[in-house]
């Protein structure tokens, strides 16, 4: 089995923890959502996402050690993510993380959420480095060129709203249900994508960044013309509207990642975060990494939303390089992959967003 670690996730509003071996055996893996208690308000609210895991964070570890039968003592180590994400959430899984490691004496690692995600596909397929990974996520849009655990390259990425940003956005304008990037996608099945030009943002730039700002826009100015028209929008309205809008990411996302592969040719195109379960999006990526001659690679749809196993995996890699952290382990509400590359979103005391 070799290394057996204990990974927990609290960045946004899933509470998460799993057991993973180093023979990248997911032995246990809990996910306690928090949907229900932010329905009302129309995406997630930081106060009450960070009582949720300060709640829930000790039950689901507790389940993840009875899933895989196992006790504290029998771990190699305690992974916790330590940023970037919602403060009040990310703090709480730092404390209890800390608190286990104390009171076992196992080693502390803290983890870079979008470590876990970007390296997802070496615990599910074992890809060697290097490999291009596009994330994309509620609250991050990269592509990145993965060396090492903690080499990474960024070679372009959202100068304004995430994908998954856009789509809550979205799915909000129109009415749809949150989370918003399933409720969008749903919708879109049974629409005319063609019906509305909606916008193709930064294709007609050298480079890979994205921008997706616009193209929401774009969508209140169709629906604020079709409720000044005729009174309201009708269903078909919705569809044609989600799938216009579907589309127009699909080909945005498609031609950058185009141009990524030119910039950096790899065997390997991933994707990760919670966007890349939209099948929409990964017919189009596959379709861009078979002309390039890559390999496509998508995680399981469990393992593409925020997970614990992703961060005990990165745990252990990171361990493996030698990282070890103590009580003085800070939670980050920002934390660069690659702390090189320009801040894409502005910076400040606390550093850069991205």
């Amino acid at each position: 089995m070799g290394l057996i670690f204990l990974g927990i996730e609290s960045s946004c509003d899933d509470t998460a923890a799993a057991v993973v071996c180093e023979n990248r055996a997911i032995l246990a893996s809990v996910v306690a959502g928090q949907t229900a208690l932010h329905d009302d308000f129309g995406g997630v609210v930081p106060e009450i996402a960070a009582r949720a895991h300060a709640e829930r964070l000790d039950l689901c570890v507790e389940q993840a050690l009875a899933q895989a039968g196992m006790r504290l003592a029998d771990l190699d180590g305690v992974a916790v993510t330590a940023g970037p994400g919602l403060i009040g959430g990310v703090l709480s899984g730092v404390m209890l993380a800390k608190g286990l490691a104390a009171g076992s004496g196992l080693p502390l690692v803290g983890v870079n959420h979008l470590a876990g995600h970007a390296l997802t596909p070496r615990l599910t397929d074992g890809i060697p480095f290097p490999y291009l990974m596009l994330l994309v996520s509620g609250g991050h849009c990269q592509f990145l060129r993965v060396d090492g655990p903690a080499d990474f390259t960024r070679l372009g990425g959202t100068i304004d709203d995430a994908p998954g940003e856009a789509f809550d956005k979205v799915a909000k304008l129109l009415g749809l249900p949150q989370p918003g990037g399933p409720a969008v996608e749903a919708a879109a099945r049974t629409g005319d994508p063609r019906r509305f030009a909606l916008p193709r943002p930064l294709l007609d730039r050298p480079g890979c960044d994205l921008s997706f700002s616009g193209l929401k826009t774009a969508v209140l100015r169709q629906r604020d013309a079709l409720v000044a028209a005729q009174g309201g929008l009708h269903e078909q309205d919705r569809a044609d509207l989600c799938a216009g809008f579907q589309a127009a990411v699909a080909e945005v996302l498609a031609e950058k990642t185009r141009r990524a592969l030119a910039l950096s040719p790899v065997p390997v195109l991933a994707v990760a975060g919670g966007v890349a379960a939209n099948a929409s999006l990964r017919a189009a990526l596959q379709a861009v990494a078979t002309q390039a001659g890559a390999d496509f690679l998508a995680p399981p749809l469990r393992l593409c939303t925020d997970n614990a196993a992703m961060i005990a995996w990165a745990g252990i890699e990171a361990y493996r390089t030698g990282q070890r952290d103590g009580m003085d382990l800070a939670a980050r509400p920002r934390w660069p992959l690659d702390r090189d590359a320009a801040p894409m979103l502005g910076a400040g005391k606390r550093g850069a967003k991205a």
